[in-house]
């Protein structure tokens, strides 16, 4: 399915915002409503099911935050993100130096906790039990865990040196934080260590013995900006302003050595790219310019690229129910990427008609009755 998306011309999504798109969530309990936010400040929830039965349908607006809202953000939504376990609350992150945590029923935010300098990426673990623990990456190397529970931010985790525009929590291990740096570092954190640092990712694999102690344990010769661990928490995808996309063994920290090729990447930000999954093999949806280059992960190859979009793409995200896609541009635009309907090959001949042998074994019918047998 993922092989065929393509821009899907029954549906579309109601277009609200006036200013260009930096980031999408889908809820994961049901995958049915959709977050956005702008760089107006501007927030709008979407309810991405087909209430009409038509094949033809629009995503509806249920609701946002508008400009006229006394809570709005001030300045460019850079993340939103639902609260994992219930649609009940959601988060959004501010050029405004304020993470907000609202309630989806008043539209109102429940607590808000500000910083010194703008605010580039949050992220609450969806695996999390025993901790309520928001990470943030601001302009200062210092990276924040905001607590929900106490409404303080308690820790802060030092180690990078400049900005941090990327953090992703371990889908696998719930105290487990991946973050990226202007730096050009990927750091992996345990939380409940008072050192934290784990490690720091070197793209070399510790070889490169003659260089100075400063170039080395650099994830990217450039900024870092875009991280995403696959589903299973064993690997994660780095993407730099070096134009590369790296992937890495997320429990040794070994650079696996895929090779992308030239992934092109000017962001001054965060990139949200995204993973598949549930998919075998997994695929990597990551914006290129105006377009959306999908790569198979584990081997490096673009199989295809995405074109629909007006301008640059800055964000994606997967839905994994139905293997849809939806990204948001600088162009003001959400588009929906749809699996194009399966041509049957089978329909104008009969299965009898095919030579046996052409059958893999492992659909043929291994199934006897017991009557069969004596």
């Amino acid at each position: 399915r993922v092989l065929s998306l393509e821009l899907n011309k029954d549906r579309d999504v109601e277009r609200i915002h006036g200013s260009g798109i930096n980031t999408l969530d889908i809820e994961p309990v049901e995958g049915r409503y959709m977050l956005s936010g702008a760089s107006d400040g501007v927030i709008v929830l979407y309810d991405l099911e087909n209430l009409s039965r038509q094949p033809s349908y629009t995503c509806k607006a249920l609701f946002s935050v508008g400009r006229s809202n006394p809570d709005v953000h001030r300045f460019s939504v850079e993340t939103v993100q639902w609260y994992p376990h219930d649609t009940g609350m959601f988060t959004s992150s501010s050029f405004d130096k304020t993470l907000k945590i609202w309630d989806t029923n008043t539209l109102q935010p429940a607590d808000i906790f500000h910083f010194e300098g703008t605010v580039y990426c949050h992220h609450m673990s969806p695996v999390a039990t025993k901790h309520c623990l928001i990470a943030v990456g601001t302009k200062s190397p210092k990276v924040q865990l905001c607590d929900l529970k106490s409404g303080s931010s308690s820790h802060i985790l030092q180690g990078h040196r400049q900005a941090v525009l990327a953090v992703s929590w371990s889908p696998r291990h719930e105290y487990i934080l991946a973050t990226g740096s202007a730096d050009g570092r990927v750091k992996l954190w345990d939380v409940r260590r008072a050192s934290g640092c784990l490690n720091t990712l070197d793209q070399h694999n510790g070889e490169k013995s003659k260089a100075s102690s400063e170039t080395a344990n650099t994830a990217h010769n450039g900024r870092v900006n875009g991280l995403c661990y696959t589903s299973d928490g064993l690997h994660l995808l780095s993407i730099g302003t070096d134009d590369r996309m790296r992937l890495w063994n997320s429990s040794t920290g070994e650079n696996t050595l895929v090779n992308y090729g030239k992934v092109c990447n000017e962001s001054r930000k965060g990139l949200k790219f995204a993973i598949s999954c549930g998919c075998n093999p997994e695929f990597a949806f990551v914006p290129y310019g105006s377009t959306i280059a999908v790569y198979t992960v584990f081997t490096g190859e673009l199989i295809t690229v995405l074109r629909g979009h007006y301008s640059t793409v800055n964000c994606c995200v997967f839905q994994p129910h139905f293997q849809d896609l939806y990204s948001g541009s600088k162009d003001c635009n959400i588009l929906a990427w749809i699996p194009a309907p399966r041509q049957s090959v089978l329909d104008d001949i009969s299965e009898k008609s095919l030579p046996q042998q052409h059958l893999n074994p492992a659909y043929e019918d291994a199934w006897s009755s017991s009557d069969d047998e004596g």
